[in-house]
């Protein structure tokens, strides 16, 4: 494994992974998506969310979706897979994906970005992080369905699929991270929403607890004391809390370590310009870090 050069922190690594997630989490709220999912036969958002992201792994049941996946509400995910592969396969969802990444990507660069050298250097900086992450697929079952996945030609593609690659590396991390904390899926929504960085009204809607569900998760994580009755940290939760953010970044580290520090600055700021642009072209409906895909 790749060792962190002392000047670079796992914060440093978080923030060079932060800085280019608006490239890859565009992909679950540009408008050009829908219509190639359509095409590919998925007509419901929520399966095309599922099915695409884990097409991946191949055609798995809804219960790998559960586990990989882990703070969507079972159900959800059951009626979101019900019948997908019967009316999809995922090389097709695969395909669709990639498409709209291209078409997205393209209107949001520009000419001008899509030729550029900025584009070719942070795309060649991502992949080499990316490449560090695939030599370590080890517990991280749905960063090694993509891991598996050819690499794509141009830069602007080249540059999705290594922040993809990297995004997953980090979320299987962060699965890993809660499960050592003995917290299940709704506990970590509990927790995530306690901490601030996403109300909770957003989380529970978007991964489909109940209200009687959801008083119920705060109910069993205040018996264990990581909660007050209102959904507020105490002192234990807000402690688990850090060690969980703090253990997701140290196995997040390697990758971005090979890089070193002036690299990771390098791509941050070539991240900047990348982002602004994904952002201003309207591919992002909300914020990223309030996306469906918000588990890392």
């Amino acid at each position: 494994m790749t060792a962190a050069p002392r000047d670079l922190t796992p914060a440093d690594a978080r923030r060079t992974w932060r800085n280019l997630e608006a490239v890859h989490g565009m992909i679950y709220f540009t408008p050009d998506a829908p219509p190639v999912y359509e095409s590919a036969g998925v007509t419901h958002h929520r399966s095309a969310y599922f099915g695409s992201r884990v097409a991946a792994m191949g055609a798995v049941p809804a219960e790998v979706v559960i586990a990989t996946f882990f703070n969507f509400h079972p159900a959800l995910v059951r009626r979101a897979m019900d019948g997908l592969w019967e009316r999809t396969t995922p090389q097709r969802l695969l395909d669709a994906r990639l498409t709209a990444v291209d078409v997205s990507l393209r209107r949001a660069f520009g000419d001008d970005l899509l030729g550029s050298t900025e584009l070719a250097d942070g795309a060649a900086l991502l992949r080499r992080a990316a490449e560090v992450a695939c030599e370590q697929p080890e517990g991280r079952p749905l960063f090694a369905g993509h891991a598996r996945l050819p690499w794509p030609d141009e830069p602007h593609l080249v540059l999705w699929h290594a922040q993809t690659l990297l995004r997953e590396f980090r979320g299987d991390g962060h699965i890993a991270a809660l499960v050592t904390e003995g917290l299940a899926g709704l506990d970590a929504l509990v927790s995530h929403a306690a901490s601030g960085d996403v109300p909770a009204a957003a989380l529970q809607a978007t991964r489909a607890w109940s209200d009687d569900e959801w008083a119920a998760g705060i109910a069993s994580m205040a018996d264990r004391g990581l909660v007050h009755d209102d959904g507020s940290f105490t002192d234990a939760g807000r402690e688990q809390r850090d060690r969980i953010e703090a253990t997701t970044d140290r196995l997040a580290v390697a990758p971005y370590a090979a890089l070193g520090t002036d690299g990771c600055a390098r791509l941050r700021a070539i991240g900047k310009v990348l982002s602004t642009r994904v952002v201003e072209a309207g591919l992002l409906a909300i914020d990223p870090r309030r996306s469906l895909d918000d588990s890392a």
